[in-house]
């Protein structure tokens, strides 16, 4: 069984038993999380919501916070002596599905 979630502004495809990275949660690491934003469910019957599955949602277990690697964002202009340099790393919780309900 499967499900399609909502989080962080993205859709992610989840398993049970599946580890994801989304974007920060504020929760502790250790704790359970429960997506009530549930667009899709498939196994041997697909139920699609409108937007979302009535009753449905999936729990998931924090495992972790951390941040994503540096990212180098670099702006010039040609010829006008104008040169921006910044560094960005993104925040991110590392999660493991523990149970899809319909």
């Amino acid at each position: 069984m499967y499900a399609v979630i909502v989080t962080g502004g993205k859709q992610v495809r989840v398993t049970e038993g599946q580890e994801i990275y989304v974007e920060k949660l504020e929760v502790e690491a250790g704790e359970t999380y429960t997506f009530t934003d549930v667009l899709m469910l498939g196994g041997e019957q697909t139920i699609i919501g409108t937007p979302n599955v009535e009753g449905a949602k999936v729990v998931a277990k924090v495992l972790k916070h951390g941040r994503g690697p540096k990212i180098i964002v670099f702006k010039y202009k040609v010829r006008k002596n104008y040169r921006r340099k910044q560094g960005h790393r993104q925040s991110y919780t590392k999660l493991v599905i523990e149970s899809i309900h319909a």
